[in-house]
């Protein structure tokens, strides 16, 4: 091994540079390429402001499209309402897999330019297609736009930040998203009170589209230089990189170099089941999505059937994404002083009592509580497992291990569509709750067991 390859990180104030390089999509011949936040802020703000846009994409459904299946297209039995999440989940999950490879190969600006150009017929489809297959048809386009661009945003923050302040970049990246999806719930649910279902709460869709893709096309710049810079100064003492598989080691680590050229199927297989932090935030971040697809599918119906108006359900609707997004300010900035694993474990379990509270209310006020004590529970958990990731893959191929951990975290709403729609519709509707309700508080109990802390400063 190479002295070059072992010398440590700077500081963590500090912005590592390297030798100055052209950067594809818009850098500047000649100009070093410099890690951290503050040494990046505009092109992390740009990138901030696109993952809005891209949560906002995601928000327009919401509070609409469990109405509409129910109103609209007479979808009585719960599993085949809830097929438009199957669709979105399954075929984002895929994508994001995919995403952190294509990133990797042909860089990152060019697959979120793909991800917008995907999402352009999606809120014509939504507004005006005839029958369910349509909808369907166009949560599949969903997933691949939500799969191509919030997984590349999550990497190319990742690639700018650098080392020292990725839980607080995670932490932004989500809480843009987020707030864009309580916002826009918001809004559509308010414009279907007022002018109804269709077309109108799309139009909000249509516009988010036009601008993700103007700003990707003419002022988002590549960042997989950054990457490699970073992977160049990467250290490899003990607690930097990730277990062998199947290997029994006293301590959770081993030198990082040795897998800086790792192939795909080895990367999959370590996110999965060989690293102990790495397929604990795996399984903890499906089980967090399986919670959001009850959310997305389930209690907008729930409400209804209690005889809440639209407007309440809207505000339901939008308080938990807004309470996780607003929360992730906080909490990922948390996670770079405590570590990640405590934040993890306590937010699933407040997701579990959350989930609980939801199933034995039946006023707006009980539910308004329980949807603040999920979003709370979500924040904690959401931006801390992307850092998990984050700090525990090599630089070289930390794009595809984010798109491995995506893989599984988003497969939740395919699981979440299934599950819930089977048991509401053989047990009832609060079943469903109580049963998701226990998988997370298992989940938490894994995360506590299984996983050890990633956080270098821990």
């Amino acid at each position: 091994m190479s002295v070059q390859a072992q010398r440590p990180l700077p500081p963590p104030g500090a912005t590592p540079s390297a030798a100055p390089r052209t950067t594809p999509g818009g850098g500047s011949p000649g100009r070093p390429i410099r890690l951290g936040l503050r040494a990046n802020l505009a092109q992390f703000s740009l990138l901030v402001a696109v993952n809005a846009l891209v949560g906002g994409m995601l928000g327009q459904e919401r509070t609409v499209l469990p109405l509409l299946a129910e109103r609209v297209f007479h979808m009585s039995a719960y599993t085949g309402a809830l097929t438009y999440i199957l669709a979105f989940g399954a075929t984002k999950a895929v994508t994001n897999f995919f995403a952190g490879t294509l990133s990797d190969r042909y860089g990152r600006r060019p697959v979120l330019i793909a991800g917008w150009l995907v999402a352009l017929p999606i809120p014509a489809m939504l507004a005006w297609g005839p029958t369910w297959g349509w909808i369907v048809a166009a949560n599949v386009l969903l997933g691949v736009n939500q799969g191509l661009t919030w997984s590349t945003t999550v990497i190319m923050k990742i690639d700018l930040v650098g080392p020292a302040r990725r839980g607080l970049a995670m932490g932004l990246n989500e809480a843009a998203g987020y707030l864009a999806v309580a916002v826009t719930a918001t809004a559509t649910g308010a414009v279907a009170a007022h002018w109804g279902l269709r077309p109108q709460p799309f139009l909000l869709g249509a516009a988010y589209v036009a601008l993700g893709l103007g700003l990707a096309v003419a002022a988002v710049r590549e960042t997989r230089e950054h990457a490699r810079a970073e992977a160049a100064a990467h250290p490899s003492p003990p607690g930097t990189g990730t277990e062998q598989e199947g290997a029994a080691t006293a301590g959770p680590h081993t030198p990082a170099d040795d897998r800086a050229a790792l192939g795909t199927a080895r990367i999959a297989r370590t996110t999965s089941l060989g690293d102990r932090a790495l397929s604990s935030a795996s399984w903890a971040g499906m089980v967090n999505n399986l919670n959001d697809a009850l959310a997305w599918g389930i209690f907008p119906l729930l409400y209804a059937a209690h005889g809440l108006e639209l407007g309440r359900i809207g505000i339901l609707a939008a308080l938990y994404p807004a309470v996780w997004g607003a929360g992730q300010m906080l909490t990922g900035w948390w996670s770079d002083r405590i570590g990640r694993k405590h934040l993890i474990t306590a937010g699933m379990l407040l997701q579990a009592f959350a989930l609980a509270l939801v199933a034995v209310g039946t006023s707006f006020p009980v539910w308004a509580a329980a949807q603040t004590l999920l979003g709370a529970g979500t924040a904690l958990v959401y931006p801390t497992l992307l850092a998990v990731i984050g700090d525990v893959a090599h630089p070289a191929w930390r794009a595809r291990a984010v798109g491995v951990y995506r893989l599984w975290r988003d497969g939740g709403f395919a699981v979440g569509a299934l599950m819930a729609g089977i048991l509401a519709d053989a047990y009832g509707v609060t079943t469903a709750i109580w049963a998701v309700a226990a998988l997370t508080a298992l989940a938490g109990i894994t995360v506590a067991v299984r996983m050890y802390e990633t956080h270098p400063r821990t």
